[in-house]
């Protein structure tokens, strides 16, 4: 327990200070092995990039929950999964769900978003449709894209993994 709250109050740009909250060490080498070092590199190029790719995804959800703040991309990827729902009633159950979860006011995940979008979701969501997130998810993903993406390109989880790659691509090449 002493150990999980000095992690807590000692925060730190490595991840390895919080592994014991990440996958075993082989899941996330077997995983890197998987992408090339182009794919690793792309990354980098563009935020839409990294959260197309499977791997990039998940690297990038790694690396928020080991700063505590996977908030924003667990709010994200739950409106990218309301925009497919067709049905009216689960489209509203799910709106319901996502609202109490993350945008309501002292909500256990929430999102940093200020008042009028806030309250324009809320008015969007009494009569549900698959665009009534947009806006409001178009505001965390600026706000992943503008904070959490360059500081995930400068940790040292994704300078490890350019380098696995790099060593990895080398390795075949030999």
């Amino acid at each position: 327990m002493k150990t999980r709250l000095g992690c807590l109050s000692n925060k730190s740009d490595s991840y390895s200070d919080f592994s014991e909250f990440l996958p075993p060490a082989h899941e996330t080498t077997a995983r890197c092995l998987k992408v090339s070092t182009d794919e690793v590199v792309r990354w980098s190029e563009s935020f839409d990039h990294l959260l197309s790719h499977k791997y990039g995804l998940a690297a990038f959800r790694t690396f928020l929950k080991s700063e505590f703040s996977d908030e924003n991309i667990e709010f994200w990827m739950a409106c990218e999964e309301y925009k497919k729902i067709k049905s009216s009633t689960k489209l509203a159950s799910k709106a319901n769900k996502i609202f109490q979860e993350f945008i309501d006011i002292q909500a256990p995940r929430e999102v940093n978003i200020d008042y009028r979008t806030r309250e324009k979701t809320k008015q969007s969501l009494e009569d549900p449709s698959p665009t009534s997130l947009n806006e409001v998810q178009c505001k965390v993903y600026g706000l992943m894209e503008k904070d959490s993406y360059p500081r995930f390109l400068r940790s040292k989880m994704y300078q490890d993994m350019v380098n696995r790659a790099n060593a990895h691509g080398q390795r075949r090449s030999v």
